[in-house]
Protein backbone atom coordinates (compact mmCIF):
# COMPACT_ATOMS: atom_id res chain seq x y z
CA UNK A 1 0.00 0.00 0.00
CA UNK A 2 1.13 3.17 -1.36
CA UNK A 3 1.55 6.10 2.05
CA UNK A 4 2.46 9.35 1.92
CA UNK A 5 3.08 11.96 4.15
CA UNK A 6 3.74 15.79 3.81
CA UNK A 7 5.57 17.88 6.56
CA UNK A 8 7.09 20.70 6.67
CA UNK A 9 4.69 23.86 6.41
CA UNK A 10 4.37 26.64 8.85
CA UNK A 11 4.07 30.40 9.00
CA UNK A 12 6.76 33.09 6.85
CA UNK A 13 7.16 36.05 6.08
CA UNK A 14 6.57 36.93 2.39
CA UNK A 15 9.59 36.96 0.38
CA UNK A 16 11.11 33.68 2.73
CA UNK A 17 11.28 30.17 2.42
CA UNK A 18 9.70 26.63 3.49
CA UNK A 19 10.89 23.42 2.41
CA UNK A 20 7.83 20.89 2.35
CA UNK A 21 8.93 17.26 3.00
CA UNK A 22 6.49 14.36 1.86
CA UNK A 23 8.00 10.48 3.04
CA UNK A 24 6.65 8.45 -0.02
CA UNK A 25 6.93 4.46 0.65
CA UNK A 26 4.81 1.27 -0.55
CA UNK A 27 5.42 1.82 -4.21
CA UNK A 28 5.77 -2.03 -6.15
CA UNK A 29 7.36 0.22 -9.47
CA UNK A 30 10.32 2.45 -9.98
CA UNK A 31 8.51 4.78 -12.48
CA UNK A 32 6.00 6.51 -10.76
CA UNK A 33 5.39 10.51 -10.47
CA UNK A 34 5.11 12.45 -6.72
CA UNK A 35 3.17 15.88 -6.92
CA UNK A 36 2.64 18.45 -4.76
CA UNK A 37 -0.76 20.07 -5.04
CA UNK A 38 -2.45 23.08 -2.60
CA UNK A 39 -5.71 24.26 -2.16
CA UNK A 40 -6.10 27.68 -0.75
CA UNK A 41 -9.53 28.57 1.19
CA UNK A 42 -12.40 29.13 -1.13
CA UNK A 43 -10.32 27.71 -4.03
CA UNK A 44 -10.28 24.54 -5.70
CA UNK A 45 -7.32 22.43 -5.38
CA UNK A 46 -4.43 22.53 -8.54
CA UNK A 47 -1.38 20.49 -9.28
CA UNK A 48 1.90 22.88 -8.06
CA UNK A 49 4.85 20.62 -8.97
CA UNK A 50 5.46 17.06 -10.10
CA UNK A 51 8.79 15.09 -10.55
CA UNK A 52 9.15 11.38 -12.04
CA UNK A 53 11.47 8.73 -9.86
CA UNK A 54 12.74 7.28 -12.91
CA UNK A 55 14.38 10.16 -14.64
CA UNK A 56 13.46 13.03 -12.40
CA UNK A 57 12.03 15.12 -15.04
CA UNK A 58 9.93 17.92 -13.64
CA UNK A 59 6.89 20.06 -14.28
CA UNK A 60 6.07 23.39 -12.02
CA UNK A 61 2.77 25.35 -13.10
CA UNK A 62 3.57 28.89 -14.18
CA UNK A 63 2.60 31.03 -10.99
CA UNK A 64 5.87 28.97 -9.20
CA UNK A 65 7.92 28.41 -11.77
CA UNK A 66 11.37 30.05 -10.92
CA UNK A 67 10.71 29.97 -7.02
CA UNK A 68 9.41 26.21 -6.26
CA UNK A 69 12.09 23.56 -6.53
CA UNK A 70 10.81 20.11 -6.77
CA UNK A 71 13.13 17.51 -6.16
CA UNK A 72 13.56 13.29 -5.26
CA UNK A 73 15.96 11.31 -3.22
CA UNK A 74 15.23 7.83 -4.21
CA UNK A 75 17.56 6.58 -1.32
CA UNK A 76 15.59 8.10 1.51
CA UNK A 77 11.96 7.40 -0.41
CA UNK A 78 11.59 11.60 -0.01
CA UNK A 79 10.38 14.28 -2.40
CA UNK A 80 11.03 17.86 -1.18
CA UNK A 81 9.40 21.14 -2.56
CA UNK A 82 11.79 23.91 -2.04
CA UNK A 83 9.38 27.21 -2.01
CA UNK A 84 11.44 30.73 -1.77
CA UNK A 85 10.04 34.18 -2.67
CA UNK A 86 7.06 32.73 -1.31
CA UNK A 87 4.30 35.48 -1.71
CA UNK A 88 0.97 35.56 0.09
CA UNK A 89 -1.05 34.10 -2.93
CA UNK A 90 0.78 30.81 -2.10
CA UNK A 91 -1.12 30.39 1.28
CA UNK A 92 -2.27 26.72 1.26
CA UNK A 93 -2.79 23.43 2.08
CA UNK A 94 -0.18 21.32 0.52
CA UNK A 95 -0.82 17.76 -0.10
CA UNK A 96 1.82 15.30 -1.99
CA UNK A 97 0.46 12.67 -4.04
CA UNK A 98 1.01 10.02 -6.21
CA UNK A 99 0.33 8.18 -9.56
CA UNK A 100 1.92 6.85 -12.11
CA UNK A 101 2.44 9.81 -14.54
CA UNK A 102 2.85 13.62 -14.03
CA UNK A 103 0.00 13.74 -16.63
CA UNK A 104 -2.09 11.40 -15.03
CA UNK A 105 -4.39 12.06 -11.85
CA UNK A 106 -2.82 11.24 -8.10
CA UNK A 107 -4.20 8.08 -6.72
CA UNK A 108 -2.88 8.00 -4.02
CA UNK A 109 -2.44 10.92 -1.28
CA UNK A 110 -1.10 12.32 1.95
CA UNK A 111 -2.45 14.23 4.03
CA UNK A 112 -2.16 18.04 4.30
CA UNK A 113 0.40 20.38 5.27
CA UNK A 114 -0.26 24.04 5.80
CA UNK A 115 1.72 26.53 4.81
CA UNK A 116 0.89 30.62 5.77
CA UNK A 117 2.68 33.47 4.36
CA UNK A 118 2.00 36.57 5.60
CA UNK A 119 2.44 39.82 3.41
Amino acid sequence: EVQLQASGGGLVQAGGSLRLSCVASGFTSDDYAIGWFRQAPGKEREGVSCIMSSDGSTYYIDSVEGRFTISIDNAKNMVYLQMNSLKAEDTAVYYCAAGTGCAHGARFWGQGTLVTVSS
